[in-house]
């Protein structure tokens, strides 16, 4: 493995970070600590507990999973469409690493920063409400797991787009209101009964069941499901991942 080629993007995706920390930290943040402050105020004085669990504490692994798939897809769509845009993306193409270390570099950097963005809502969060967490390890797994799956996703997508509308197509049309309407705020416990069967269709709600459930082994599916639902999708997204490059999808016209 040409480790330094992996480096030298991983490198450069970060530091594009630290010019952008505006827009790349301090925006998600306080977006997020928004949500505490009207949904935890608001709402949670209508809901006092859900599941033995004060509202405000439930809702925090919904936000925080609500904003790892949106950054996760953000960062790593926006940083394979601009190399294609600009028209640099023919020199990584020329230059000696595989397609591989390419994805290795790029997803990498992309769900580095969606972890490190997790772990400061999670920090803020404290400030907010209290917050135990009764599986530390199982919670560090599902953030990482989810930032890698979506941020390979977000790969995917902004090999696909061909301008900025289809980059921002999918995010705000598709994967947003997934989230909302998969118990990021709620316990489908609390929908009616067909609503809640329709409810297991939406495949976000495995995962925020799943990391909720490391914080408060409260859950709405159990965590082994949760768990396998990631890994078939990172399985799916792999496999489409080596079909792009396989056949040079919207890399090589």
């Amino acid at each position: 493995m040409n480790i330094y080629g992996v480096l030298a993007i991983y490198r450069f995706e970060m530091a594009r970070t630290k010019r952008t920390i505006l827009q790349s930290i301090v925006s998600p943040v306080i977006s997020t600590s928004l949500y505490f402050i009207v949904f935890g105020s608001a709402i949670g004085s209508q809901i006092t507990e859900i599941d033995g669990v004060s509202y405000g504490s439930f809702i925090v692994p919904g936000l925080i999973m609500l904003m790892l798939l949106t950054q996760s897809i953000s960062n790593a769509s926006f940083s394979i469409y601009f190399p294609k845009f600009v028209g640099t993306i023919y020199e990584l193409l020329s230059a000696p690493v595989s397609y591989f270390e390419i994805v290795l570099g790029y997803v990498g950097a992309a769900a580095t920063k969606s972890v490190m963005l997790g772990l400061i809502i999670l920090v803020t969060a404290r400030f907010f409400v209290p917050l135990e967490i009764a599986h530390p390890f199982w919670m560090l797994a599902f953030l990482v797991l989810t930032a890698v799956t979506f941020s390979l996703f977000g790969f995917i997508i902004g090999i696909w787009a061909d301008n900025f509308e289809k980059l921002q197509l999918v995010p705000l049309l598709v994967v947003t209101p997934l989230a909302f309407l998969g118990g990021s705020f709620y316990s489908i416990s609390m929908l009616p009964p067909l609503w809640q069967k329709i409810s297991l269709l939406n495949p976000v709600l495995y995962l925020v069941s799943g990391f909720r459930w490391s914080f408060f082994e409260s859950q709405d599916v159990a965590v082994g499901i949760s768990l396998g639902m990631i890994l078939l999708f990172l399985a799916i997204c792999i496999g489409i991942t080596w079909w792009i490059f396989k056949t040079g999808y919207q890399l090589k016209s």
